[in-house]
């Protein structure tokens, strides 16, 4: 890339990761903090932590579409506006079903296909892959410091100081979005079912099944792993020793990441890696069922998660712009983004019930059957060549 590309990638990038930087802040301590509300379930936490997918995964392609038609600046900016009004809602919420609805307007601001719309906009074709990857990787990032910073915030602040920190962080995202450059659309369509269809051919279909299991997984693990830290004494009850746990599993996913991404970017092994990748991800599923939690063996088990979905993470929004065409980018971004929310949204329903119905170790029977189901569709997809 060359020097403007990159600067417009690290802007993107950090937009995106600020804003999910503030989603994913409540997911290591949720579980454990939504006791201070009224009228708290196991289903209502799953909901909580979820429902702002079931918003996302609903106005990602409305977004995706306008912002081909009006330009995606404006777009941006309205999306994070309705973040903004979504934090403050839960920030000052002492009933959960208004946590709930707080966090169903955090995800009204369906931006992320939008985002990664505007990169495709300035980077070159030959360059795409690299912004994408380096994308995902920052959203990986983003993530591993979110499950730091979030427990360290609430500590301290509590978690209402926590939703009011993730306020602040959409106006810092605002902020880095009036820097951008407002570009008029080259092309104009209706949303009309044949458009529609163009983007739902087989190879984007899959692409957008691995997006959906990856983020219902990642739902379902953290409505459970703040719980289990708890349980198993490998953390204090306020979960402030957290960064123990953390600080080297994020370390270590991500060196271990790093050699699936060069060898399917490098030598466009993107369908083999991603097998290698979902192989990895039902194995440590597979054993967070059956293994006894200790320090090393949580530790293990998280690493192995986390080197499986920050690969993916990267890999994926690569393989959705290099597959989608030019004109009709944007409404494939959204029905990329669409699949990743529902995906949260269904992780955090499903989750919340089985840990309501059964038990909190059943959740990983779920999401392993999900990962075979995954490992299956993937292995019918075609190696596709760039």
């Amino acid at each position: 890339m060359n020097k403007q590309e990159r600067l417009f990638a690290l802007k993107i990038s950090s937009i995106m990761a600020t804003r999910l930087f503030g989603l994913f802040m409540i997911f290591p301590v949720f579980s454990v903090y939504a006791a201070q509300y009224e009228n708290t379930t196991p289903y209502l936490i799953g909901l909580a932590i979820g429902i702002y997918g079931l918003t996302q995964a609903l106005l990602q392609i409305p977004f995706g579409y306008l912002s081909d038609q009006f330009g995606r600046k404006p777009l941006l900016i309205i999306g994070l506006i309705f973040f903004f009004i979504g934090s403050v809602v839960a920030a000052n919420s002492t009933d959960i079903i208004h946590v709930v609805v707080g966090r169903a307007l955090q995800g009204s601001g369906a931006i992320s296909a939008v985002l990664m719309a505007f990169l495709a906009d300035f980077v070159s074709e030959g360059q795409r892959s690299k912004a994408n990857a380096f994308v995902g990787m920052q959203i990986g990032i983003a993530f591993m410091l979110s499950l730091l910073i979030g427990p360290m915030i609430t500590v301290n602040l509590g978690i209402s100081g926590l939703f009011w920190v993730i306020s602040g962080l959409s106006i810092a995202a605002l902020a880095m979005v009036i820097t951008l450059p407002h570009v008029k659309p080259h092309a104009q369509y209706t949303l009309s079912l044949t458009n529609i269809k163009q983007v739902l051919t087989a190879k984007l279909l899959k692409l957008d099944f691995s997006i959906f299991t990856l983020h219902l997984i990642l739902t379902c693990i953290f409505i459970v792993m703040p719980l289990l830290l708890v349980e198993n004494n490998i953390v204090a009850t306020d979960l402030k020793d957290n960064w123990h746990v953390y600080l080297p599993v994020m370390f270590l996913a991500f060196v271990g990441m790093l050699p699936i991404i060069i060898l399917a970017e490098k030598f466009h092994k993107h369908k083999v890696m991603m097998i290698i990748a979902i192989i990895i991800m039902i194995s440590s599923q597979i054993l967070f069922y059956q293994m006894p939690l200790t320090y090393t063996t949580l530790l293990i088990l998280l690493t192995l998660f986390f080197i499986a979905f920050n690969a993916m993470e990267a890999m994926l929004p690569s393989l959705i712009a290099r597959t989608a065409t030019n004109d009709k980018r944007g409404l494939a971004m959204g029905m990329y983004s669409t699949s990743q929310f529902l995906g949260a949204f269904v992780g955090g329903v499903f989750g919340g019930w089985i840990y309501n119905i059964y038990s909190l170790n059943s959740v990983f029977l779920f999401t392993t059957l999900m990962s075979i189901i995954w490992l299956g569709i993937t292995l019918t997809m075609k190696q596709q060549k760039f």
